[in-house]
């Protein structure tokens, strides 16, 4: 008797840094890196600063496009915070960028005192968000939306996809007082487009229906509620998808209506910590309003996380497409 298993390609040291974007999957390079450009033609009160990581946020091309209007603040983030607070009294909107844990975990006493306090017009735009990359806990913000949920007149973006990243910094940019977004950096996917979705800052979008499961996501976790509803379907589940970029301030009026529609599993799916993230959001919205579905969450553990190949990271805790569909499988 012949039997042959089928063994997965083994992964290389550059998954541990690889686009999130699945094989043959469409992509878009540096959205906000363009976007931030073509913005600033119009917008001569944007300054673009960052600590030593320009190439790895995609500031780079606002460099680029302009030299005497981009700040290199060297590998110091409380001072690139402290900096860009001075830079938004002086009238100027300036776009911080520099990695999520340092964007946060270094840098949180100056983005409270400095930015927050005094509601300064600040947009801080930080890369390698929750488990986009395998070098492990120092480099995985896995609770920066807790941590920044947790400031007073905070605006927090999740954003999934090329799109949204495109069609948020102009608005992030008219908003005024302090933004934290998450940003995906490099080669991102582009999904939305094939569900005619816009951006719109606070907003929720319901970006499919189905009767069985209701899918509350944010970020990348989007774009995966999207696949496992495909998966789903063939097994006859009707998989419904409600994207939230809004982070903070959450649109609860949409939510709401969403799960009180039907009597649906509602799941809601982040890449972040169990702790603190969209789905205590939810969970507490859900229950001040007495509303009590059957209600479940995929979400990263409170724990610090290996290191490791993204694919196999993101298998190993349950934020893959197929990790999430067996469990919601399991579910219902």
């Amino acid at each position: 008797m012949n039997t042959t298993t089928d063994k997965k390609p083994r992964l290389t040291t550059s998954a541990m840094i690889a686009s999130i974007a699945g094989e043959g999957q469409r992509v878009k390079a540096a959205p906000f890196g363009k976007a931030l450009v073509e913005l600033a033609r119009e917008r001569p009160d944007i300054v673009g600063m960052t600590a030593d990581l320009a190439k790895y946020t995609d500031l780079h091309l606002f460099a680029q496009a302009y030299p005497e209007r981009f700040f290199q603040m060297g590998m110091a983030e409380q001072l690139l915070m402290g900096a860009a607070g001075g830079m938004a009294k002086e009238g100027f909107i300036p776009f911080a960028t520099t990695y999520a844990v340092f964007g946060t975990r270094r840098a949180y006493d100056f983005v409270h005192q400095v930015i927050a306090e005094e509601k300064l017009n600040v947009k801080m735009c930080c890369a390698l968000p929750g488990l986009t990359t395998g070098y492990g806990p120092s480099h995985q913000a896995t609770e920066d939306l807790a941590m920044m949920r947790g400031i007073p007149g905070m605006t927090i973006i999740d954003p999934c996809d090329a799109l949204d990243i495109e069609q948020a910094v102009p608005q992030i940019a008219a908003h005024p007082g302090p933004v934290y977004m998450r940003l995906l950096r490099g080669s991102v996917p582009l999904v939305l487009d094939e569900y005619d979705y816009k951006f719109e800052l606070g907003k929720a979008k319901l970006l499919r229906d189905g009767k069985d499961v209701l899918i509350i996501a944010s970020g990348f976790m989007t774009m995966r509620s999207l696949e496992v509803a495909k998966q789903l379907r063939a097994d006859n589940v009707d998989v419904a998808v409600l994207h939230v970029p809004t982070i903070k301030p959450l649109d609860e009026a949409t939510i709401l209506s969403e799960v009180k529609r039907s009597d649906r599993v509602v799941v809601a799916a982040e890449n972040h910590s169990v702790i603190g993230g969209l789905g205590e959001a939810l969970a507490s919205l859900l229950l001040r309003s007495g509303v009590t579905p059957t209600f479940r969450h995929v979400a990263l553990p409170d724990a610090f996380l290996d290191a490791g190949a993204l694919p196999t990271l993101h298998d190993r805790y349950g934020i893959s497409a197929t990790t999430m569909a067996e469990r919601i499988r399991a579910w219902i």
